[in-house]
């Protein structure tokens, strides 16, 4: 069979060559203008991809949706908030936080308490047993990346973490005005 037509099928379903490029033409660019990245750029594209779908399964086992979740990220990381600093965190209206928190609080994995020191206030705490499962979920991917980078040469690790150092500045770079106007920053005029 012509290697043409046998390829196409694969192109379109987004299967690459051995460099994982689909549709690159001789210029380093894909069908539709955007550069060629190689096999690093193609691995990023998985490890984001990938990220996706393990957020949705750890959702999935603690019945939650993507807000939740990530409501339920910020009370681990940082211990109990009050509703407005966890508004304000997932950049949602107060009244759609009410309605997160309602959510937690009815599935058990987070409890409201009066705050310590403002009687006025209430905070929203993460429940242990919600912050264990989440942990026994995360565990594989935390512990397997921690194994890997165990493995590493002290001079790969050097060379790994700076690439992407310089990758979190490519994404902080091109989010950079969308922040400046969410601060009231310069573009927000």
């Amino acid at each position: 069979m012509d290697q043409r037509r046998n390829s196409a099928p694969d192109a379109a379903r987004g299967v690459g060559d051995a460099t994982g490029e689909t549709g690159v033409n001789d210029s380093g660019v894909n069908d539709i203008g955007l550069p060629r990245s190689g096999g690093i750029g193609n691995q990023l594209r998985k490890i984001v991809t990938l990220s996706r779908d393990f957020e949705r399964h750890v959702g999935a086992a603690l019945t939650v949706n993507q807000t939740d979740l990530s409501a339920m990220e910020h009370l681990m990381v940082s211990g109990s908030l009050t509703p407005s600093e966890l508004s304000r965190r997932l950049d949602i209206s107060t009244a759609a936080t009410t309605l997160v928190v309602d959510r937690l609080v009815t599935l058990g994995h987070a409890q409201r308490h009066p705050h310590a020191s403002d009687r006025r206030k209430v905070v929203v705490v993460p429940a242990a047993a919600s912050v264990a499962k989440a942990v026994d979920e995360l565990m594989p991917v935390i512990g397997g990346v921690a194994s890997l980078t165990q493995e590493l040469s002290p001079e790969e690790r050097v060379v790994i973490e700076a690439f992407l150092t310089r990758v979190v500045g490519v994404y902080e770079s091109a989010l950079a005005p969308d922040r400046a106007l969410d601060a009231g920053g310069p573009s927000a005029a």
